[in-house]
């Protein structure tokens, strides 16, 4: 297929592109810098496309609608930490509601509704992804130093559900996403390992570098290094389950964090 990959060169959108080079896609990468294999909004959109992901999102349902021949599958990634609202005891899966609780969820919420295509001729899917394990990125990058210092240990109270998934698992149901015919609909882009907490999450990385995992980290610090917006995924979490994208038929390379964390620690 020829795939057009908006973020493209981030720490999702270079793991999705390898994976689909090495599958035999084409792809093409939307960025703010033009090169080989890239396009510009300006050569695309011109003026038209503002750098909001809203309003980008709304543009290309629009050209896709517009389309003489649209694409065969057109899927959005979004996050379970701003769609799901923050709980100790509620079990989400794909049907469950959300994205009305805080102004991050009512992004989100008009952000799918954005990519909302009319007709059947495209095949629709979104995927809202949990925190993301993987090497030279993400959360994690964060993580490591204070972790092999021995200095790391679980985040907030650490009682919090920690919803991920692993970088290739990611790539890897955005693909069969887009190579599957069947697939339609909301995915939700974690591991199976639902029950995961801060503090379990902590001490399976402490194990994974050998190091201890006790200390604590204050709320103001996690706020502080990773954002208001990043720091509610680590210190709010929810129980998040893939229940649709299990019955899709997707096989997990990383379904135990365990597994996960010594491959990225690696």
């Amino acid at each position: 297929m020829r795939v057009l990959v908006g973020g493209g060169t981030g720490f999702i959108g270079t793991a999705l592109t390898q994976l689909l080079k090495a599958k035999g896609h084409e792809v093409t990468l939307v960025s703010r810098q033009p090169g080989p294999g890239r396009i510009t909004w300006n050569e695309d959109f011109q003026k038209e496309v503002l750098s909001s992901r809203l309003e980008t999102t709304q543009m290309l349902a629009k050209a896709i609608a517009k389309a003489p021949q649209p694409p065969q599958a057109w899927i959005l990634v979004t996050g379970v930490a701003a769609y799901y609202q923050p709980s100790l005891t509620a079990e989400y899966d794909e049907d469950s509601s959300g994205g009305d609780f805080d102004f991050f969820s009512n992004l989100v919420t008009k952000w799918e509704a954005a990519a909302r295509l009319p007709g059947d001729s495209t095949r629709q899917v979104v995927v809202r992804s949990g925190v993301v394990l993987g090497r030279g990125g993400g959360a994690i990058g964060h993580m490591l130093l204070p972790f092999r210092l021995g200095l790391g240990g679980p985040i907030g109270t650490g009682r919090q559900f920690f919803p991920w998934i692993h970088i290739r698992d990611l790539a890897g149901i955005l693909t069969y996403a887009l190579e599957a015919n069947h697939v339609q609909g909301v995915l939700n882009g974690v591991a199976p390992a639902s029950t995961t907490t801060n503090a379990a999450f902590a001490h399976a990385l402490g194990a994974a570098l050998g190091r201890p995992a006790f200390l604590p980290l204050p709320t103001t610090v996690v706020q502080a290094v990773f954002g208001r917006e990043r720091a509610i995924m680590l210190l709010e979490g929810q129980k998040v389950i893939p229940r649709r994208t299990l019955a899709t038929g997707y096989q997990y390379s990383f379904p135990e964090l365990g597994a996960a964390l010594k491959e990225v620690v690696a």
